[in-house]
């Protein structure tokens, strides 16, 4: 058996549907039939930091350029996203393949970024198992599309003041940084601008109800995203 087996973090688990309108099952549907009908350069994956990204300008002005699709669910843990990616939402997806040498490298040839983001609910986990569920979320991405590059961004701080959940998300970052080296096509990206101030506080200005991201605490986090993930995209390929 393997650790896997027994870590409830890495187990595909589909969300549950607790206010009975089957909102997290029509979502993942719509994902995946988003998958057949488009072609993503970037493919935005995880929870509500994910979801929300969506409603803001900034979405439109640095990521719908990218020609990126975002697969963001609210509330949804490392279980939930191994589930929906085991379940079709990769499926469709084809990753750009590199031109030959000597052609150049035209916006086509790049090679699909999938961003990964999540970690943050898995409230009842250990910090080992939280990140256990993302390196098999990783393994499984390697998998289906083992011409993508992903980019795993860390868990954010949470809680107006240091608290046991904002102790587990920092020891979550540290785990996932020492596992990801061992893992080909991917990297990890510290995504914190610095919202923890030196009395150990966060504003509300940053993460509105300490947790989610105001429009001015999206603006910090994305300017250096996109810069990566434009990196990413542009970097030169071997054939």
């Amino acid at each position: 058996m393997s650790s896997e087996d027994s870590n409830p973090a890495a187990i595909p688990t589909p969300g549950l549907d607790t206010q009975g309108d089957g909102r997290w099952m029509s979502m993942h549907n719509r994902f995946v039939a988003d998958s057949k009908d488009k072609e993503p350069d970037v493919l935005f994956v995880g929870d509500s930091l994910v979801q929300l990204l969506q409603q803001f300008e900034v979405w439109r002005q640095l990521f719908s350029p990218l020609h990126a699709l975002n697969f963001g669910v609210g509330g949804d843990a490392t279980q939930h996203v191994l589930w929906r990616l085991t379940n079709g939402e990769l499926d469709h997806i084809s990753p750009k393949v590199p031109v030959h040498e000597g052609l150049g490298c035209a916006s086509g040839a790049n090679l699909t970024v999938v961003v990964l983001w999540v970690g943050t609910n898995n409230h009842g986990h250990t910090a080992a198992q939280v990140c256990e569920g993302i390196v098999t979320i990783v393994r499984l991405i390697n998998s289906k599309l083992p011409n993508a590059h992903t980019l795993v961004l860390g868990v954010l701080p949470r809680g107006k003041n240091p608290n046991p959940l904002r102790e587990k998300n920092a020891q979550v970052n540290q785990l996932v940084q020492e596992a990801l080296p061992a893992l080909p096509q991917t990297s990890y990206l510290d995504v914190d601008p610095g919202f923890v101030h030196s009395d150990g506080s966060i504003s509300h200005q940053d993460l509105y109800d300490y947790l989610h991201l105001s429009s001015h605490g999206y603006q910090a986090v994305c300017k250096p995203l996109h810069a990566a993930i434009k990196a990413l995209l542009e970097a030169p390929r071997e054939n």
